[in-house]
């Protein structure tokens, strides 16, 4: 179960990477309104992320105390 924690963060950090990439794209561009969007969007799956992160950690904390 921890892998699956970890590739479900792992999937987080891509997202909110991509979405970096588009925002800054966006506003590069002087499109600030999609850009917010996109920043909005990174932010909340960077947060998923860490949570998932922490997750991962706890469980494998746990299985190795086993």
């Amino acid at each position: 179960m921890p892998k699956d924690k970890h590739n479900k963060a792992a999937e987080h950090h891509d997202i909110a990477a991509k979405a970096h990439r588009t925002a800054a794209e966006h506003h590069g561009k002087n499109d600030h309104g999609a850009g917010h969007e996109q920043s909005k969007m990174a932010n909340d799956h960077s947060k998923k992320a860490h949570d998932q992160s922490m997750d991962a950690m706890k469980a494998s904390e746990e299985k190795n105390k086993k």
